[in-house]
């Protein structure tokens, strides 16, 4: 069954399909469906709003069921920041920016923030709409700590600056306890898909649609 993925991330797609293809899902990009998926403005307060806008919008474009997410890095030094504009963060506010710039800005943030303050924690909510007008939205979080540069090339995003900790990656105090060896940029995928915001909100949304399809 073919899925619309509401980005052209090629990075999401891979994740998406990794995790939802055991249901038999193909993921689609519009581009692969011959089609150009419209600049959506995301108005949302949250998340889970601008998840469901992408989704809406990608739904009424390519009549197939569509899923989207819309997530972001929330570091507790800086008052929940970069949040809800984690992409477009080192951009001019409506353009999303370059991955490295917005890395290059969020050390430069926390260059004098010692360890024990750089704690963070990754939000992802997850929307899937279909054309009969069912609509269904999962959230995932995953927490660690920011290093003082990057390391690995694997990931997107802040990948290469967010530490996962030994003991866990479920909430503040669990990450606290562990120790903290690795990014997501140096992990393998499969580590990576049992931690992550993504993977968590790609989870639960599998749960769901093995039960809607």
């Amino acid at each position: 069954m073919i899925f619309l993925i509401a980005t052209q991330n090629k990075h999401k797609k891979t994740e998406f399909s990794r995790i939802l293809a055991p249901l038999g899902i193909e993921i689609k990009t519009a581009g692969e469906l011959g089609l150009q998926y419209p600049d959506v403005e995301e108005t949302g307060t949250t998340f889970e709003e601008n998840a469901l806008i992408k989704a809406r919008a990608g739904c009424m474009l390519a009549g197939v069921p569509t899923l989207a997410d819309d997530s972001g890095l929330c570091v507790d030094a800086l008052d929940g920041a970069p949040g809800l504009y984690s992409a477009r963060w080192s951009g001019d506010g409506e353009t999303n920016g370059d991955d490295e710039a917005n890395n290059d800005k969020l050390l430069r943030l926390l260059a004098d923030v010692p360890d024990e303050q750089r704690t963070a924690h990754y939000v992802a909510a997850v929307a899937a709409v279909f054309p009969d007008g069912r609509e269904f939205v999962t959230r995932g979080e995953c927490y660690g700590r920011i290093a003082h540069e990057r390391h690995g090339n694997g990931g997107f995003g802040y990948d290469p600056l967010f530490l996962v900790s030994t003991a866990g990656t479920e909430s503040n105090e669990q990450a606290a306890t562990g120790e903290f060896t690795q990014t997501f940029g140096e992990v393998p995928p499969a580590v990576k898909d049992s931690q992550s915001h993504r993977s968590r909100g790609l989870q639960n949304m599998y749960d769901i649609l093995k039960k809607e399809l």
